[in-house]
């Protein structure tokens, strides 16, 4: 596992830092005042969160400005883990809350299931099916829980298995809760990402649940990307931040999608 993923997965930054961080992102760099202003908090608050920020090597601080730290390591996923990371982390702890222990569950790839996976470390007697090695990673240490991890074709962007090989590991398992990942949500083309093989994932695991859970932030909302993966008459839960409005949310209730409303603190 990229020991990259595992730091940013590990980060345990509160709403406030994670903010910084979004800010900074889209404006590289930034006076210490100014961020301070952004957020509505004390210069003493602002430098307290961008000392401990700087001790995880995310920004740099000199003259009284803050930048983005930019790192040539850094992996498209890396990079996604910390966009809406506070709303990515409250509708991570939401799905955990929807699982019980001695649950079986498969977890695809993505952003928000590793805050998913890291959320469900308490959990007790899981049964784990996955194609995702830093998930796999987090949820092995679970007391009495068994972790499957499927193989095939390994991506380097997010250590997760894809392909023919893949599918067929994933078929073998008959498993309560399908938690799914998702580039996009359309009103009209449902579930919808970028690459054919996590389109691919997704509906294998379809007939082998008894219910589906896809976890998204608004971001995604009307977002069309090149694959549809999962009808919304698919999904048992769809956990967001926001509710969602206009055609999608339309569309959702046609097809009897329950919504769970996961704000960030």
């Amino acid at each position: 596992m990229s020991k990259e993923i595992g730091t940013l997965s590990d980060l345990r930054l509160n709403a406030r830092q994670a903010r910084i961080l979004e800010v900074l992102r889209r404006e590289h760099v930034l006076a210490v005042t100014h961020l301070a202003e952004i957020l509505e908090v004390s210069g003493e608050t602002i430098r307290r969160d961008l000392r401990l920020l700087g001790a995880k090597g995310l920004v740099e601080k000199s003259h009284g400005n803050v930048r983005w730290r930019d790192r040539s390591e850094d992996q498209p996923l890396q990079r996604r883990m910390l966009d809406n990371m506070a709303s990515k982390k409250a509708i991570a702890a939401a799905i955990a809350d929807e699982i019980s222990d001695g649950e079986s569950i498969f977890i695809d790839t993505g952003s928000t299931n590793i805050y998913v996976a890291q959320a469900l470390k308490g959990r007790r007697h899981l049964t784990v099916v996955t194609n995702s090695a830093p998930i796999a990673q987090h949820l092995l240490t679970g007391e009495g829980s068994k972790v499957y991890l499927a193989g095939g074709e390994l991506r380097a962007d997010d250590s997760a298995a894809f392909g023919p090989a893949a599918i067929a590991f994933l078929q073998q398992f008959m498993v309560k809760t399908a938690i799914i990942s998702a580039s996009g949500l359309d009103a009209n083309l449902g579930v919808m990402d970028n690459h054919l093989c996590e389109a691919e994932v997704s509906r294998s695991v379809l007939g082998h649940c008894e219910r589906v859970i896809v976890g998204v932030d608004h971001t995604k909302f009307e977002r069309r990307c090149l694959v549809s993966a999962v009808e919304l008459g698919d999904i048992d839960l769809l956990v967001t931040d926001t509710q969602p409005g206009g055609d999608l949310a339309a569309a959702l209730e046609a097809a009897d999608v329950q919504v769970l409303l996961a704000e960030p603190h």
